[in-house]
């Protein structure tokens, strides 16, 4: 799982996404073991993060089950993970990994 988790936050690194965190929730009573949450530029930004995640993942065998997308929040369903792609204004709305981080524990970065 960190080969998968480490590749994901490299591609977003590389593309330019901002305060990438990994929150670990194999322990606890939630949907997924792992969610990852990005801070995107722009709508533009999003869309093309989501397609270099599709591009650059495919070849490992990852499967995206389902993509919910707009121009502030894009959810990637993989499973037994979720990437949030949030823009700065719904990161600090919603503070989803104020939530998370309740229920589980931040890997190191």
């Amino acid at each position: 799982m960190s080969t998968r988790l480490e590749n994901i936050r490299k591609i977003l690194d590389d593309k330019k996404a901002e305060n990438i965190e990994i929150i670990d929730l194999k322990s606890k009573d939630y949907i997924v073991d792992y969610v990852v949450i990005a801070t995107t530029l722009n709508p533009k930004h999003g869309y093309a993060l989501l397609n270099y995640l599709r591009t650059d993942l495919k070849p490992t065998g990852e499967e995206f089950l389902r993509v919910d997308e707009d121009d502030e929040w894009t959810i990637i369903d993989l499973g037994d993970m979720f990437i949030h792609l949030m823009s700065e204004n719904y990161r600090k709305k919603y503070s989803l990994e104020d939530f998370l981080s309740k229920l589980g524990t931040k890997e190191a970065e």
